[in-house]
C-alpha cells in the first residue's frame, strides 16, 4: 500500500521542491497531489483518496488556516494528518495552527530525512522500503 499525499503550497517551485523530497526520503508513495492554496485542495480532497496533508499557511484565496479549519469541519476528511510546511515564525499564528489539531509542523527549509522522520512518525514504518 503506498500513501497519497496532498501538497500544498502557493509557489510552484516549493510544491516541486517538497515532492522531490518527498520522492528522495524513500517513502512509499503511490499519487502526489499538488494545489496552489486551500480551495483548490478542497477540491483535490474530492476527488481523490488522501493519506496525508502538507500545507503551508500563507497563500491565496483560502490560506493554511482556513483550509485546516474546513478539513476539521469535515465529517469525511476530519481526522486527516496534517503537516504544515511554512516559515511562518509568528507564535501567535503557529499557536492557532496546533490549537487546529495538526500532526506536525516543519519549517522550510527542510531536507528528505525530515520529510522521511515526519511522515514515518504520523503513518508508519509499513511505508518505508525494505532495509
Amino acid at each position: 500500500m503506498a500513501l497519497n499525499i496532498l501538497v500544498v503550497d502557493d509557489s510552484h517551485t516549493m510544491r516541486k521542491f517538497i515532492i522531490k523530497a518527498i520522492e528522495a526520503s524513500g517513502v512509499d508513495c503511490g499519487l502526489i497531489i499538488e494545489a496552489p492554496n486551500g480551495r483548490e485542495a478542497l477540491k483535490k480532497l474530492e476527488e481523490h483518496w488522501i493519506d496525508i496533508i502538507l500545507t503551508d499557511i500563507n497563500m491565496p484565496e483560502m490560506n493554511g488556516i482556513e483550509f485546516i479549519k474546513k478539513i476539521r469541519e469535515s465529517e469525511v476528511h476530519k481526522k486527516l494528518p496534517i503537516v504544515v510546511i511554512t516559515t511562518e515564525r509568528s507564535i501567535s499564528i503557529m499557536k492557532e495552527v496546533e490549537d487546529l489539531g495538526i500532526e506536525g509542523y516543519m519549517k522550510k527549509p527542510f531536507t528528505p530525512e525530515e520529510i522521511r522522520k515526519t511522515l514515518t512518525s504520523l503513518i508508519g514504518k509499513e511505508f518505508l522500503p525494505d532495509q
